[in-house]
């Protein structure tokens, strides 16, 4: 959600698992793939968060409770720069280690 002009923010690993929903078709969209993730580079809409040294390091004190790469990865770039995570991940909300909006 763009809430007061800024833009939403999205771990890098998002970007992936999109890429990879698109491929296996386990996410179908009336547009193509390639155009919504062209739209996600466009100035202003989104920031793209680099997996980083501290996004690592948390990460690795995560792994144990959500046991799935891509899932902590992006719970790990939530809680470092303090963000609110949008999922309707039952393993994610259940696990508690988040603060998220279902």
């Amino acid at each position: 959600m763009e809430r007061r002009n800024q833009p939403v923010q999205i771990s890098a690993m998002t970007l992936i698992e999109l890429g990879q929903m698109f491929r296996s078709g386990a996410l179908r969209l009336p547009v193509d793939p390639r155009k919504v993730l062209r739209l996600i580079e466009l100035p202003g809409r989104f920031n793209v968060l680099p997996i980083t040294v501290p996004i690592a390091e948390e990460f690795g004190s995560l792994f144990p409770v959500l046991r799935d790469p891509a899932d902590t990865a992006i719970v790990a770039t939530a809680r470092v720069h303090g963000l609110r995570l949008m999922t309707s991940d039952d393993r994610i909300i259940k696990a508690n280690v988040v603060s998220t909006i279902e």
